[in-house]
């Protein structure tokens, strides 16, 4: 009777493993040779099909009850061909969405980015801000940063001069313009 009882325990953990959102057939579970249950014995476990619905962890559900399977953030119904669960069309995630939360049936985005990164420091949208004395950057609301440098006229000298903080050269003596 200990192989038997073995034999039916191993049946019931390997229903429980694969339960899923089909129905579960005996047939699908044969018994070895010698081990075969004559169809008057009783088993251990009930025979939910029909009658409820078993998820992935074991409990059961009664025939029309609504429950939330252990894979799944959608609810499901019990019915008596298996577990009917809501495969809604969920609303994309945002490209820029830097946190994702998904504690309901569809994914949601909890933080979009709102801001640029440059040259290792963080801007705002639409804020502009120079890197260096010959460019000018802003912070776009695609989050990316757009620079320009600055276009210089070509000096009149022979010699022109680049200033500190100056981003285009300058003239410096007279002398340098064209002899003048």
């Amino acid at each position: 009777m200990a192989l038997h009882i073995s034999a039916v325990s191993m049946i019931f953990f390997a229903i429980m493993a694969s339960a899923s959102s089909a129905s579960i057939n005996q047939e699908d579970y044969p018994a070895d040779e010698g081990e075969q249950a004559s169809s008057n014995d009783n088993l251990i476990f009930d025979d939910y099909r029909g009658k409820g619905c078993v998820d992935d962890s074991g409990f059961v559900y009664k025939l029309g009850e609504r429950f939330f399977p252990g894979h799944s953030n959608c609810p499901c119904v019990c019915t008596e061909d298996g577990p009917v669960c809501d495969q809604p069309e969920c609303p994309k995630i945002h490209p820029k969405c830097t946190k994702v939360e998904h504690n309901g049936c569809c994914p949601e985005c909890k933080e979009v980015k709102n801001f640029c990164e440059y040259h290792g420091k963080t801007y705002k949208i639409l804020e502009e801000f120079k890197p260096s004395p010959c460019e000018w950057c802003r912070c776009e609301p695609s989050n990316e940063v757009h620079c320009v440098v600055a276009d210089c006229a070509v000096p009149e000298c022979v010699n022109p001069v680049y200033e500190p903080e100056q981003c285009c050269p300058v003239c410096k003596n007279d002398a340098d313009h064209g002899g003048q």
